[in-house]
């Protein structure tokens, strides 16, 4: 992935837009896979709250740190699920006038998908399944495993 998106930026410095806090384990990764020249910032967004399903209703929980007019942007998620989240922030990321922005996330599920979202870079395409581990959690728990896992069965929160 990190060799396609240095294709695809061939000049400039490209914005890389962490997607806290699942996406964190995934950006580590990714920025060191790109040899270009890179600016890293989060943004923290809420929609799932302590279950399995979104909730629909997407808050901002923390905003960028740089401004991105004219910048050619990356957003970096962990999965894209609904799409709520992602047509949320696309909305809210193009009002600030980025040269570019596309999406980069390490899982795709497309099944269950509400809202359109495009995304340019896919690391893998799950069924819909909920998954935690490598920065993909459950209300908070099981983000540090090394593997992407299946949950399954009731779980406390």
């Amino acid at each position: 992935m990190g060799a396609q998106i240095d294709l695809d930026y061939p000049d400039g410095s490209l914005h890389l837009v962490c997607i806290l806090k699942g996406a964190c384990f995934f950006l580590a990764d990714l920025a060191r896979a790109i040899r270009r020249d890179v600016v890293i910032d989060f943004m923290g967004i809420s929609s799932y709250g302590r279950g399995k399903t979104t909730s629909g209703a997407v808050k901002l929980t923390k905003d960028l740190d740089m401004a991105v007019e004219g910048a050619d942007v990356l957003l970096v998620e962990d999965i894209v699920d609904s799409g709520v989240t992602l047509n949320y922030l696309m909305n809210v990321l193009e009002q600030r006038k980025p040269r570019s922005i596309r999406i980069a996330a390490l899982l795709d599920k497309p099944d269950r998908r509400l809202r359109p979202v495009k995304v340019a870079y896919v690391g893998f395409q799950i069924p819909d399944e909920f998954v935690v581990g490598y920065g993909l959690d459950f209300a908070e728990r099981y983000r540090n495993l090394r593997d992407v896992c299946v949950l399954e069965g009731p779980q406390v929160a």
